[in-house]
């Protein structure tokens, strides 16, 4: 069973050795990502050179439970648009955020701005 719910700056951030990649590597036996936010990692990585292939290899040996995009979930994302908006919010910290919600977890992020949002959850910043 999941005890965290990752972002993807923080799957990134784990990935590309950054710092807090050391608070993710603590969690990643117990944690979870959404499927939009495992896509979100995937396209950056890329975006940074990475071959698709070689992360997806790299992401699957981590063994983090990948949860499906629900119609939940995208209630809740929507229902947080008004909310977080203002911070610049986007769909993809709204995903993270509407699964640390389903699940009640903690989401861990490099996000600043999911602070000022003032969301009811627990946010750990891994820098």
């Amino acid at each position: 069973m999941a005890e965290a719910v990752l972002d993807a700056s923080a799957l990134i951030a784990f990935l590309r050795r950054e710092p807090g990649a050391e608070k993710v590597a603590d969690v990643l036996a117990t944690s979870c990502i959404s499927a939009v936010n495992l896509a979100e990692t995937l396209g950056k990585m890329v975006e940074h050179g990475k071959p698709l292939e070689a992360t997806c290899y790299q992401v699957e040996r981590l063994r983090i439970e990948v949860i499906p995009f629900d119609d939940e979930q995208a209630r809740i994302a929507a229902s947080l648009w008004k909310q977080t908006r203002s911070v610049g919010m986007s769909l993809g910290d709204r995903a993270c955020i509407s699964l640390a919600m389903k699940m009640s977890l903690p989401a861990f992020t490099t996000e600043e701005a999911w602070e000022k949002a003032n969301l009811g959850i627990k946010l750990l910043k891994i820098r």
